[in-house]
């Protein structure tokens, strides 16, 4: 077999083909600051995929005010959503290391800014943006691929991005039709987007769901999130385009749901011994399914033996499937990674799928 881009293995995977070797990749956005020191170490062994999208949401009649501040010495920002029935604001702070936020506070908390959010989603006109597309792929090259999404489905995208946890379960008890009419708002925009990613230049899809089993649970997870993925998965059929969906917590639960939907893969499934499921269980419940593995993030703290074992088990689990991918998709605890990397790629290199 001749020796593979990391581009031309990621798509050997992602189209039911056996790649020279197990790919192995790393978010774009989850580097921490000493990324070229990274891919200087590892030319071509660790390849790199991007978030990107083939959609963009244009709202004419709203805007968001950004503002950042100071927190003792934790950078934060405040966005106010500006709409014509209100204005809506979130606050999150950033971690040093590697930049990513967490929610201070959510847009939604009282029912009544239920209808400033549905001022925002009414607004929404989306639009094609294959250009961002192809600018990532060109800039990625033969390192990796741009990794395609459309929005998080509607119960995802409302306790993620718009309303916490604890807010949104008291709201499904207390002003239920307020959460059903975003639920369908957001419906019916993911169904615009899907047909923008059916006229589209990718090769894959990813819904970047962060699905947990303890949070959204069997009966929701069947009622908002399955059909919306098998609607998606039978548009982009005959352009053999596989759906994904990013599931990276605990899915026992959703073991058997997850086999029955018509998903073409899973991105970050993050693995035990950090969640419930195994890899190698994962290979013999979803024979259908490309897995996109996260090398779980607690192994990356191990001495090096231990993370060669970890990775050789990833590979003897999967490797021979020409189903697998492993990649850092979780942020990897500061400076593990000098010791950690080198022994997931030893491994890699030494896997013959």
């Amino acid at each position: 077999m001749k020796t593979m881009t990391m581009r031309e293995r990621l798509l050997a995977v992602i189209r039911g083909e056996i790649p020279d070797k197990v790919p192995l990749v790393m978010y774009d956005d989850l580097l921490p600051r000493a990324e070229k020191e990274i891919y200087a170490r590892f030319p071509g062994q660790i390849g790199r995929l991007r978030w990107s999208a083939v959609h963009k949401a244009v709202t004419p009649h709203c805007r968001t005010i950004i503002e950042e501040f100071y927190d003792g010495e934790t950078r934060c920002e405040r966005s106010t959503l500006v709409t014509p029935a209100g204005s809506l604001t979130q606050v999150r702070a950033f971690e040093p290391a590697y930049d990513s936020g967490a929610y201070r506070k959510r847009y939604v908390e009282e029912p009544q800014d239920y209808e400033i959010l549905w001022s925002y989603l009414e607004d929404g006109l989306v639009c094609e943006d294959y250009e961002r597309f192809y600018r990532d792929q060109a800039e990625l090259g033969d390192s990796g691929l741009p990794l395609a999404a459309v929005e998080r489905s509607p119960f995802q995208q409302l306790w993620v991005e718009w309303v916490d946890l604890d807010n949104l379960s008291f709201h499904f008890a207390d002003c239920p039709d307020r959460v059903e009419k975003t639920i369908a708002l957001l419906t019916k925009r993911a169904r615009k987007i899907a047909e923008l990613v059916y006229r589209s230049p990718v090769p894959m899809i990813d819904f970047p769901d962060n699905i947990t089993a303890p949070v959204i649970g069997l009966k929701r997870f069947l009622k908002y999130n399955v059909p919306l993925y098998n609607e998606m998965a039978d548009r982009l059929a005959e352009r053999k385009v596989p759906v994904f969906v990013h599931m990276d917590g605990s899915l026992r639960p959703l073991w058997q749901a997850i086999a029955e939907t018509r998903l073409g893969g899973i991105d970050s499934l993050s693995p035990t011994p950090d969640n419930d499921t195994a890899v190698s269980q994962a290979i013999a419940m979803w024979p259908r399914l490309r897995l996109f593995v996260n090398f779980p993030s607690s192994v990356h703290l191990r001495p090096y033996d231990d993370v060669r074992a970890e990775a050789e088990r990833i590979l003897e689990a999967g490797g021979h499937t020409g189903r697998l991918e492993i990649q850092f998709s979780e942020n990897v605890p500061y400076h593990a990674w000098r010791t950690s990397f080198p022994a997931v790629v030893d491994a890699v290199e030494a896997f013959k799928p």
